[in-house]
């Protein structure tokens, strides 16, 4: 370590490893007499450093968790060997470098935080094979196309916002129906229609892909997203009506949908305990789109020899 400003692991020293702060330890699946290591914790400590390849050693920890500190450089391939681990947390550090392969090799694996750093390039679509509860890569510098697979994933949480994830909201999104609650895409750079599938996520709670390139209109299959509580499309391209059904949803609370193009809301909207309708092209609203912010989107409809 280069860096210890709190002091966390100013009592690092001896063989008591189970003394050592941030430390926890229990005893071991295969052999009950011995104790091991099971957990590390560092989280919040602003400690400056490497990770070493040594970490691989630790065979029984089920859980590591460092997030908010300086940590840089790549995650060792020696984690191949934590067969147990269950959560792995690297969120807001400084890691770099491509996505981290070694997490696919991860059998036991359920939790993956890796948000907040500066990874980069593709992330392989195996990611969303594997039998995870929750992915967080938002805040990184992701840059690819959601794959064909993406609904195979088994999560019930999933942020990956302010990417580059650029290209469709794949249609297999409506596969991850059984087990889906949250789902966070905002900021990246999706240009397609949001796909009618999404009404299979009855269970989905939150839905944010604002700050996108999102075309079309919005989807009357959303009015079947039963549990929805917090819709967010704001930011975006979309156009036409709002749909009523969506404002008649018992559980909405939350629904933002300013900086769009709609040109009717129903009157069930303007009930809705926090709703932004602003930057639209609302009639005898308030805070609406100037005829030069619609002329794009007029233009946008007519035949091609109008626009020429």
């Amino acid at each position: 370590m280069l860096s210890d400003p709190l002091g966390q692991t100013s009592n690092w020293v001896g063989s008591n490893v189970c003394s050592y702060t941030g430390v926890f330890c229990s005893r071991a699946l295969d052999d009950p007499s011995v104790e091991t290591v099971a957990g590390i914790d560092l989280n919040h400590g602003g400690i400056a450093g490497y990770l070493p390849e040594e970490l691989g050693l630790l065979s029984d920890i089920a859980l590591f968790h460092i997030n908010s500190n300086r940590f840089c450089g790549s995650v060792p391939k020696s984690f191949s060997k934590l067969r147990l681990l269950f959560e792995l947390d690297l969120s807001n550090n400084r890691f770099a470098g491509k996505f981290p392969l070694v997490v696919l090799q991860l059998p036991k694996l359920k939790f993956l935080d890796l948000r907040f750093n500066e990874f980069e390039g593709k992330v392989p679509k195996e990611l969303f094979d594997k039998d995870l509860d929750a992915i967080f890569i938002n805040h990184n510098r992701f840059s690819f196309e959601l794959p064909d697979n993406f609904g195979n994933s088994p999560v019930s949480v999933i942020v990956l916002a302010n990417n580059n994830f650029h290209g469709c909201v794949p249609a297999s999104l409506g596969n991850m129906s059984k087990n889906l609650k949250e789902v966070v895409l905002t900021n990246n750079g999706f240009h397609s229609c949001l796909p009618k599938e999404i009404g299979r996520l009855k269970d989905v709670t939150l839905f944010d892909v604002s700050y996108n390139r999102i075309v079309g209109e919005l989807p009357e299959a959303v009015g079947e997203m039963v549990s929805l509580e917090a819709l967010n499309v704001a930011h975006n391209m979309l156009r036409g009506n709002i749909p009523e059904s969506i404002c008649e949803l018992q559980n909405l609370r939350n629904f933002s949908f300013e900086h769009n193009f709609f040109t009717t809301e129903p009157p069930m909207c303007l009930k809705l305990e926090k709703f932004d309708d602003s930057k639209n092209c609302l009639r005898r609203r308030p805070k609406q789109r100037t005829m030069l912010h619609l002329i794009p989107s007029i233009s946008s409809h007519l035949p091609r020899q109008l626009r020429d």
